[in-house]
């Protein structure tokens, strides 16, 4: 019901989004997107990139006098490096003395995998599609989907766990401190603590002097999600499933976490499930039925239980290195280093905000699967009633 695709390369002249089957007559805050994009590129430890754009979203189709119009939205961001790049990715044949070779793959990357995978000599069109860069366009149709969360009383933030070894030992962060986060006009690593977010620009650090680059841990927090969102009843339906994939499609991550899935797989059951009470005063509103933690991370069985619900995305260190690693020569397969491209050193906080897109996204889609509506006017009746039977329940 509700889809979207992204199209374009990292130095390209622009970037696309399309998303179709939001309902008519949402408002669409221009602003906000374009925070959204701010939000993306800040962190410390971004590369030269950032210095270079500066992102907004231009709007092609589907909003009109700022309101959605019921057909798909298409929305651009445009690339100011491609004025570097106009002679190497030139859409017409060109002058091949002119192409920027990717001449050794980079372990980590998908260079030697997509060469292979397309029959391609080297790895520059690998490189351009794969590049992280793409997650802007992400982030763009995320805020979309943010905006209409928001109509439904939803919101989705993110905040850092860990950066290397530098690690938020008491995650259980209260909702409005995620929100004070959310309202800094500087990101330094988007960590709630201080103390912590100071180990962690240390990380960052060491790892920029040794031509290194550092990884870690981002959670993104889905509020006042109300219980009945995806369901058990097939398996690629279940509300942790369709997360847990959309977050691991984000260039990097590795694993991805439901709650406190990993310390619960070494810990009895007795110390995990989220035992049920009953009260009229339950803190969400949605039933009265009150819960004395959130171990499961707002699912059961792959279905939202009312709790908040809590995605973490593992990131790799990034695969580009200012002191590259051994690789391999495409053309003479002889022993070289891996090749070097302008890149981060850590890029945690933006994959965070990369998360909450893609898990705003997820969230929107199977809201519209489940309350319906080809207008705001209707979704939001079917949105109230629903309510209406939960609170009767």
């Amino acid at each position: 019901m509700l889809r979207f695709s992204t199209a374009g390369e990292s130095h390209g002249e622009a970037l696309a989004a399309v998303l179709s089957g939001l309902p008519a007559g949402l408002k669409i805050d221009q602003a906000f997107v374009d925070r959204e994009l701010w939000r993306r590129q800040q962190g410390y430890g971004r590369g030269g990139r950032m210095r270079i754009e500066r992102d907004a979203a231009h709007f092609i189709s589907g909003v009109r006098n700022g309101l959605t119009i019921g057909s798909p939205i298409c929305l651009m961001l445009a690339n100011k490096d491609w004025q570097s790049w106009q002679e190497a990715l030139p859409v017409a044949a060109g002058d091949p003395g002119k192409h920027k070779a990717v001449k050794s793959p980079r372990p980590g990357h998908a260079d030697l995998a997509g060469a292979l995978k397309y029959n391609f000599p080297e790895a520059r069109y690998v490189l351009e599609r794969a590049s992280a860069r793409e997650s802007a366009a992400r982030v763009a149709a995320g805020a979309l989907a943010k905006l209409f969360l928001r109509e439904l009383g939803m919101e989705v933030l993110s905040h850092v766990i860990a950066v290397g070894g530098a690690k938020l030992e008491n995650a259980e962060i209260a909702w409005e401190s995620l929100q004070a986060l959310h309202g800094r006009d500087e990101v330094l690593l988007n960590c709630v603590d201080a103390a912590t977010e100071q180990r962690m620009k240390a990380e960052v650090d060491r790892a920029l002097k040794t031509g290194d680059s550092v990884g870690g841990v981002f959670e993104v927090v889905a509020h006042n999600v109300p219980p009945g969102l995806g369901t058990y009843a097939n398996w690629d339906e279940r509300l942790d499933g369709q997360l847990a994939a959309a977050v691991m499609s984000l260039q990097a991550v590795k694993a991805v976490e439901i709650g406190s899935a990993i310390e619960s797989a070494v810990s009895f059951g007795s110390a995990v499930h989220d035992e049920i009470g009953y009260g009229k005063n339950s803190p969400h509103g949605f039933t009265g039925f009150t819960r004395k933690s959130n171990h499961a991370g707002g699912i059961e069985g792959g279905i939202s239980n009312g709790e908040d619900i809590l995605v973490r995305g593992y990131l790799k260190p990034i695969s580009t290195l200012r002191r590259p690693l051994e690789s391999v020569d495409f053309e003479s397969r002889e022993p070289v280093k891996a090749a070097y491209e302008r890149s981060d050193v850590c890029v945690v906080p933006a994959a965070g905000v990369a998360g909450e897109a893609m898990v705003a996204l997820t969230l929107a889609r199977c809201g519209l699967e489940k309350f319906g509506g080809d207008s705001m006017i209707e979704t939001l009746r079917n949105f109230k009633g629903y309510l209406e039977q939960l609170k009767n329940y």
